[in-house]
């Protein structure tokens, strides 16, 4: 191959308009692979320095995540703490100079203008880095705080730090002049006020001098089982815990993005590297007929190949990591990765999209060459003229069954199944459609061409034309089809599948809340205030909620598995004055010690029911089996687990409630009602009363920002299949140049030759959308039933109007133009160019 170099040069020269359309493809294909090396290479390296932590060699944290049998790390939602007597446990390892127990407690400093943040931590903490006393001395009693310059104190002050809307007055003893916004206490009084009197958030470890600290890391896990020592980077792991949740996500968006966009690349490369060869069968009939062997045709054309992806993916590579730059910003934005976040950039991404680029054209070609390299030598230039008239048996064969099987995934699969399993199927049967419709597209194209012959596409000569041409050239027309039918399908998917699960959800949530009132605050409300809450006059309920994330193990298809599921903290008393979950089996009054209350989708997913026992994780990794004691249907609109309050609000990082679900008493008025709740709230001036439109603005901002990411990739893959629909019907149009010199030579005028095309500009976007339409039908149809439970799926019209006038003028813009330019030359002029 690597002989006919040379020679592959000098035709791509020769025909630089396909194999500029080749070029296109394949360079926006590596940038879209190379962004997806980016984020997987980021969620194994990636990160953020360490700030508390950045003098301290080794941090001893508690294992953060449970890994599942394909080896994912699952990420525990809160802290897991380490207990406080592990620090004597370190200090006593070789090598280490000092082990300090440390708390982080996000609180507030009470002043005449407001409430000012503020993080408290132990005194002994003060050894991670140069904080020194400018005034006074260290805390030595549970009163006594030592605060910054910042707070505007001085020694012998007394001041209100509130935690969780409650606060404590302490005496100021000391202030340092450090000026982050910290606060120092007795360690003892520190870790109490986290809520951990026994527990720590980490263990930071000072080595002593010449003391490596990667071999101190692992002499320390050697002598305390169970425990992670984390150096260089890592040690900002277990300073923020959205690092590594961040990283995990990475990995995880990556991993199941990349299987979609590495199908779609595929197809689209081959596509247009095929309608590229096929364009150029007069040019393969001749080189067959002065004796070039079908084995020299196939490694010209491979070697065309590997020359076009090999530039156009080395290329392509850099504006992927240009793209990645962006991707990030916005991720940041988000609050899907912590701002400092950066993306570990590295030679693995570009090298893997430059392979992957090359490898699929490669194959892509040599597919394509298989007609042109099987005609005999006298067949040749006969068959050059026309395309075959008949699809291969084994194509037909193989489209029609993904058809079938696409249609059981979408639609049958949710009916049978349920659960992710269900959902992902449903979903996934949108590819399986797509792929059918590249197979069957001539065909397909010519049943569309032959209905518009019913309502006028074959009046006149113009109309005469575009018919025959639409028979004649099925093939090309198909390939340079596909890519707008696959933009059409995929776009209906993605949006409407979030349009649908959104519908539902905001459907679930409006009309199973039914408190009056909803209380918050911004750094979180304490158990004790809703006890004050329920003194109020007016108030017939108040309901605290506590929200968490938790690890369900369960069996799917026989194996075990480990999924994430979120989870709602609340109390059974009054729960039916402030939420309407939908209960279907069971009674939420049970929903105290250690049961779990499940929706029917993730009732459906486990394999449980009411009397059967979920094993769990808590926030904090706590194993807890737990048995249920209802089912209920609002799983989208309130979450898929509902726990006992007290048992969730135990094992968070914060030990403290989102929100207080109140509801008044009949017949009491809402001014009386909200004039009892200040009334109660005097002593907690950081709560909030609000309307119910707050429950919702509490709802997981991080899940939240996860979806809003996946659907901004998708649309980055949207983009590129537009690009490629663009690119491949130009190629297709442009091509024809001496076919419209022959329509003129014969007696066509201009007007007549754009009257035709844009008659099969019009067979090609009709033939996009509804055959689009159709391929996501059973997907949507699929998601609907296995997440609502209904057939129907949100469809806004405007929205659906939206994709099919993009696809119409993508379609139509597309040819058109081409068509303009490739008839500006004379008739003879124009015979006289190359294929």
């Amino acid at each position: 191959m690597f002989a006919l170099f040379p020679l592959s040069w000098q035709m791509i020269r020769a025909h630089r308009a396909g194999f500029a359309a080749a070029f296109v493809a394949v360079f926006f294909g590596s940038a879209l692979i190379t962004v997806c090396g980016v984020l997987i290479d980021s969620g194994q390296r990636a990160g953020i320095a360490p700030e508390r932590y950045a003098a301290v060699p080794v941090v001893v944290t508690a294992p953060q995540s449970v890994t599942d049998k394909d080896g994912m790390a699952q990420r525990f939602s809160e802290r897991v703490p380490l207990p406080a007597s592990d620090a004597e446990v370190i200090g006593k390892v070789p090598g280490v100079r000092s082990a300090i127990g440390d708390v982080s407690v996000r609180a507030g400093l009470r002043t005449a203008s407001g409430t000012t943040p503020l993080s408290v931590h132990g005194w002994s903490a003060t050894g991670f880095g140069p904080i020194a006393l400018a005034d006074g001395r260290a805390p030595a009693a549970a009163d006594e705080v030592v605060l910054d310059a910042a707070a505007s104190v001085r020694t012998g002050d007394t001041v209100d730090i509130e935690v969780g809307s409650v606060a404590t007055r302490f005496r100021v003893v000391g202030t340092t002049a450090a000026g982050s916004g910290t606060a120092f206490l007795t360690d003892e009084r520190a870790r109490r006020l986290a809520g951990r009197p026994d527990q720590v958030d980490a263990v930071g470890v000072l080595a002593q001098p010449g003391v490596d600290a990667d071999e101190l890391a692992t002499r320390i896990q050697a002598a305390v089982p169970g425990v992670v020592a984390a150096v260089g980077n890592d040690r900002a792991d277990a300073e923020f815990l959205d690092v590594g949740a961040a990283r995990s996500f990475l990995v995880l968006i990556a991993a199941s993005f990349g299987g979609t966009m590495l199908m779609i690349v595929l197809l689209v490369v081959a596509g247009t590297l095929g309608l590229a060869v096929q364009q150029r069968r007069r040019q393969f009939a001749l080189l067959r007929a002065i004796a070039a062997t079908p084995r020299q045709l196939r490694r010209l054309i491979g070697a065309e190949a590997v020359l076009v992806s090999a530039v156009a993916s080395v290329l392509g590579a850099p504006f992927g990591l240009g793209l990645s730059l962006v991707l990030r910003n916005e991720l940041a934005d988000l609050g899907v990765v912590p701002a400092g976040f950066r993306f570990a950039y590295g030679p693995l991404p570009i090298l893997a999209a430059v392979a992957a680029c090359v490898l699929t054209a490669l194959g892509a070609g040599l597919v394509a060459a298989r007609r042109a390299a099987r005609i005999s030598p006298i067949a040749a230039l006969g068959e050059a003229a026309v395309e075959p008239p008949r699809l291969g048996r084994g194509r037909l064969i193989a489209g029609w069954l993904l058809v079938v099987a696409g249609v059981l995934a979408g639609g049958v699969l949710p009916l049978v199944l349920a659960g992710p399993a269900a959902t992902g199927g449903a979903a996934g049967s949108v590819l399986l459609l797509v792929i059918a419709v590249a197979l069957l597209g001539p065909r397909l194209l010519t049943a569309t061409a032959g209905l518009f012959r019913g309502v006028g596409l074959g009046r006149g000569a113009a109309g005469y034309l575009a018919g025959a041409n639409t028979r004649a050239h099925a093939r090309r027309l198909g390939s340079a089809t596909t890519p707008l039918i696959m933009g059409v399908a995929l776009a209906a998917v993605q949006i409407f599948t979030s349009t649908t699960t959104a519908g539902a959800a905001q459907h679930q949530a409006e009309t199973g809340l039914v408190a009056d009132r909803v209380l918050v605050a911004e750094n979180g409300v304490s158990p004790a205030v809703a006890g004050a809450v329920r003194t109020a006059a007016g108030v017939a309920a108040a309901v605290p909620v506590a929200r968490t994330g938790v690890q369900v193990t369960y069996r799917q298809f026989g194996d075990e598995t480990i999924e994430p599921a979120s989870a709602l903290g609340v109390t059974p008393d009054g729960l039916r004055d402030v939420l309407n979950l939908d209960v279907r089996r069971g009674d939420l009054a049970g929903l105290t010690g250690d049961t779990v209350a499940v929706s029917q989708f993730a009732a459906d997913t486990y394999g449980v029911d009411v009397g059967g026992t979920l094993d769990l994780r808590l926030g904090d990794g706590t194993p807890h089996p737990a048995r249920v004691v209802a089912v209920y249907g609002s799983g989208l609109g309130f979450g898929d687990l509902a726990l006992p309050h007290d048992l969730v609000v135990a094992h968070t990082t914060s030990r403290l409630d989102t929100e207080i679900l109140v509801a008044k008493t009949p017949g009491t008025a809402d001014a009386a009602l909200d004039t009892g709740l200040h009334s109660a709230l005097a002593a907690h001036p950081e709560v909030r009363v609000s309307g119910r439109d707050a429950f919702a603005g509490g709802q997981d901002t991080a899940a939240n920002g996860q979806s809003t990411v996946v659907l901004l990739l998708n649309l980055v893959l949207l983009g590129f299949i537009a690009i490629a629909v663009v690119n491949i019907l130009v190629l297709a149009t442009a091509a024809r140049v001496r076919e419209f010199a022959l329509l003129r030579l014969v007696g066509a005028k201009p007007r007549q030759v754009r009257a035709m095309m844009r008659r099969e500009a019009g067979v090609v976007v009709v033939a996009s959308v509804v055959l689009g339409s159709l391929a996501a039908l059973p997907p949507l149809l699929g998601v609907s039933v296995s997440l609502t439970g209904s057939p129907m799926p949100t469809v806004p019209p405007l929205v659906y109007l939206a994709i099919a006038g993009v696809a119409a003028l993508l379609g139509w813009a597309s040819i058109a133009i081409p068509t303009r330019f490739a008839l500006r030359p004379a008739p003879m002029a124009a015979l006289r160019t190359g294929e």
